[in-house]
């Protein structure tokens, strides 16, 4: 190993395992709090960790729709696992957000603006589609006329490390969505985990300044030809055993044209209205305001939170719901997320995690859906003779 590796942006090395905890020590020295996987009742979710040893070191689960479940391995892999019910988007874009905060001193009232400085976060297990799901909320609050000031500063003041997939769960669909299972933008450090034999190592891609200053003179080696192979065969074997599929041509005009398809019905008569795919989803960000006053009236609250377009009251207007029906809702979700979201953002809402799969309690299936009404397409006659003159 060389003393002092002249390390680049760019350059793709090797961590051995048993020196992992040396790159969180190194984040904690640079005044990062580090949020990473740990187990929690009963699943895998994201929270400041203090160490190595909070990871789900030896930990993996099975998915399906509607089903989740812990699982013991037989190896000690860090990040064996797939993605849980959280993703990032709770520390940059919070579930809660207080917006201002008012005061009455008898004929005077004074506005509290909230201290909005985050602190600085290392996200550390963030897997590749959800590295693309903070791509694309980048594009919704960063971007444009309207900016979120709070997301701003969070993004701002965070380092993302990134681990690609080296195993696909059943509810995956992330390669056809074109987001992983492998990074290739977007990250400060990318990891991939390999388990061979007795050997236990991490091929560590440095991908901009800021991750560079975390492993400028930490234990590592150049990666070998052999080893970048090693690493690249393990994401392709999980790029060819995605548990599902969406054929995403042509999808945004399939569904847009398929508005009043009666097949919409069939999903309604299933769908709880739970409002958990949007929860758990990586990219929603649909939110309300509530104002709120204490029992004196001396002091009023305006917060943000987190809504979801499944609530009646999200599409309320004088006289009642514009979306009253939970076909109508659902088919608003799934035309959003795959269709009209590209006219807005100039991208698919959608970067096939699963998580609408897994969490919904009655299983229904966002591939499966887009694959019903593809068979099922309305092609008007109109249309048709158009094409043929």
């Amino acid at each position: 190993m060389d003393e002092n590796p002249a390390f680049k942006v760019g350059d793709q090395l090797i961590l051995q395992g048993s020196d992992f905890s040396e790159l969180i020590v190194r984040l904690k020295a640079a005044a990062y709090r580090v949020v990473g996987p740990m187990v929690r009742d009963g699943c895998i979710v994201f929270d400041e960790i203090s160490g190595v040893e909070d990871l789900p070191a030896g930990f993996g689960d099975n998915q399906d729709a509607a089903t989740y479940r812990l699982r013991q391995c037989d190896d000690m892999a860090l990040f064996g696992y797939n993605n849980g019910p959280q993703s990032v988007k709770r520390f940059l874009y919070t579930p809660q957000r207080e917006i201002w905060k008012a005061r009455r001193n008898r004929k005077t009232v004074s506005i509290h603006l909230p201290d909005t400085e985050p602190v600085k976060t290392a996200f550390l297990g963030v897997r590749p589609c959800d590295l693309n799901a903070v791509l694309i909320q980048d594009r919704v609050f960063t971007r444009g006329e309207y900016l979120d000031d709070d997301y701003n500063k969070r993004r701002e003041n965070s380092l993302i490390i990134v681990v690609n997939c080296t195993e696909a769960g059943k509810t995956c669909f992330c390669s056809s969505m074109n987001t992983g299972p492998r990074a290739t933008a977007g990250f400060d450090l990318a990891l991939t985990e390999i388990l061979h034999a007795d050997h236990h190592y991490f091929l560590l891609e440095v991908g901009s300044d800021r991750g560079l200053s975390i492993v400028a003179g930490m234990p590592c080696d150049h990666a070998s030809d052999q080893q970048l192979r090693t690493a690249a065969e393990s994401v392709t074997r999980a790029a060819d055993n995605m548990g599902r599929s969406i054929d995403a041509s042509g999808l945004k005009e399939l569904l847009i044209r398929n508005i009043d398809n009666v097949y919409w019905d069939s999903v309604g008569h299933r769908c709880l209205t739970c409002a958990n795919c949007t929860m758990v989803c990586p990219t929603c960000f649909c939110s309300t305001v509530e104002d709120t006053t204490d029992l004196t009236g001396n002091t009023a609250h305006r917060i943000r939170r987190w809504d979801s377009c499944f609530t009646m009251d999200f599409s309320y207007i004088h006289g009642g719901s514009v979306r009253p029906s939970a076909k109508a809702r659902y088919r608003q979700w799934i035309i959003h997320k795959l269709a009209s979201w590209h006219e807005q953002f100039g991208t698919s809402g959608c970067v096939g995690c699963g998580r609408c799969i897994t969490w919904c309690p009655v299983g229904i299936d966002i591939t499966e859906e887009a694959r019903a009404i593809r068979q099922r397409d309305i092609r008007p006659a109109e249309v048709s003779e158009t094409m043929e003159v």
